[in-house]
Formats: structure tokens, sequence, C-alpha cells
């Protein structure tokens, strides 16, 4: 084959190929949602949260939080922070309202789906002037999960190490990351159980932060609607409070921050106000 002919087909090549992907410019909006095929950072102009003052209930995880995201906003050293236990306790919420409360951070939303391509978006993250909190919600794996293994290029960053500009908040209703029964079956069947459990459970380890959120009581759940209808101006007595949300919570089988918020939404629709 002679060089014409090698030209041409190096430039169709050329031609038909994705563009390389170009950083946004980050001064449009404090958060992003990262997307692949093809890579792409979307801005987000309205985030969906909650005021850091109605989070009720979390109020050791939120301090701690609250602190180890201000200091990174700083350019001081910061925790990467799992935040783990029951659903519906405010895991994600408390993210968002965090990165709110403390401003001069934008928050890059990454789906565990798409975690195999997180080195690529680190690259265009420490090019970057400004600081990012990643973010990575209802994060586990399965038993022939191995996405696992890109989420440590965060976590310990290899080489080069994880980027100063970059730090991830991850929630997870499970401690380890995985069910335990995976954990059991990796240990009964392997020729070395030890190691076997050990390269995956050692990944919440890399965490320096564990946040852990437990289920909440009858006079924490009520608190909680307390809360949200004081402050978005939703009259109702005690009494009638009390009754209604009992009732709810009865029908969702769980008491919970979600839950609670549910009770207000629907309750907020019947009297009118809009939140």
């Amino acid at each position: 084959m002679n060089g014409d002919a090698l030209t041409r087909i190096a430039d169709a090549l050329e031609r038909i190929s994705p563009k390389p992907f170009e950083a946004p410019d980050f001064t449009q909006a404090d958060a992003f949602v990262w997307h692949v095929s093809p890579d792409r950072l979307d801005p987000v102009t309205q985030i969906n949260r909650v005021d850091i003052d109605l989070l009720v209930g979390v109020d050791r995880a939120r301090d701690t939080l609250l602190v180890n995201t201000t200091q990174f906003a700083k350019g001081l050293p910061a925790n990467n922070a799992l935040l783990w236990g029951a659903r519906g306790m405010g895991k994600s919420s408390l993210v968002k309202a965090v990165h709110g409360a403390v401003g001069g951070v934008i928050l890059v939303e990454v789906q565990r789906e798409d975690l195999p391509s997180i080195g690529r978006l680190l690259a265009i993250l420490r090019a970057a002037d400004q600081r990012f909190l990643l973010f990575c919600d209802d994060l586990s794996f399965s038993n022939d999960d191995t996405h696992y293994k890109s989420l440590k290029a965060v976590l310990d960053g290899g080489v080069e190490g994880r980027p100063e500009n970059v730090v991830l908040y991850a929630t997870s209703n499970r401690r380890h990351l995985m069910p335990r029964d995976m954990i059991e079956n990796e240990r009964s069947t392997a020729i070395n159980p030890a190691e076997a459990v050990e390269e995956k459970v050692s990944l919440s380890d890399r965490f320096g932060l564990w946040l852990g959120f437990y289920g909440c009581d009858q006079d924490g759940y009520l608190t909680m609607i307390r809360g949200y209808c004081d402050a978005y101006g939703i009259e109702i007595s005690d009494e009638d409070l009390r009754a209604e949300a009992i009732e709810w919570q009865a029908t969702r089988g769980n008491r919970s921050g979600r839950v609670a918020w549910q009770f207000v939404v629907d309750l907020a629709g019947r009297k009118g106000v809009v939140l």
C-alpha cells in the first residue's frame, strides 16, 4: 500500500472519529452531571435540594461533613466520605445541602454505571482551576461487578494520586458497598478466602470519613414534619399533624426522612401551599 492510500485512510478515520471532549465553562453553573457516549458534562441550572437547617436527626453527620467540605473549599486537606445506612434518612440530601451551604465548590454527579470512565473525567477536572466534589449516589456492587476497581482511581489516584482539587462523596445502603451474603460467599468459595474478600471490602476503608445513618423513632419523624411545615408555612395543629402523620407512616410501613417529606408534599397539596 502506497503512502497516498495510507494518508487517505488516516484522513477518513480522523473524520469519522469522535471529536475530543472539551471541558465546559465551569463558571456557568455550580453543578454538572457526567455522561458518556459521548463524554460530556451537562450543567445543572437548579439543584434539587433542601436547606441544611431542615435536615433533622443527622446532626453529627451534618457537622462532620460540613467541616470537611469547608476545609476542601478553602484548599485545605479533606477526606473522601462514605455516607451509609438506612434508606430514606437523608444521605444524598445532606451531600447536596452541604454543597449549597458551603459554596465555592462545583458538584459533579457521576452514575455508578459510568465509573469505568472516571479516569477521563479526572483528567478534565485536574486541569481546571476550580475545586470539585464528585457525588456518586446509591453506590453498591454485585458479585460479578468490577466497577469498584475504577472507583479506586478516585480514592487512591494510582501513580498520579487523586487530583488535589477533587474529593469524592458517595452514598450507599451498605457499609461495605456489597451485600453481606456476597461477602460470605466469597469466603466460602475462594481458594484464599481472606484475599478474595479483602480486595472488595477494603474499598470502603479507602474513604477517610464513614458517616452512618440510622432509622428514626416516631418523635424524630414528627419533628421532621413539623420543621418542614413551619419552614413552608403549612398551618396544621400538633394534634392533627400527629394523627395524620402516623396514619401516613402506617400505610408506608416505615418511618424515614423520605416518608416525612412525602407526607409534607401531600399535606401541602391539600392545604394549597406551594413548596
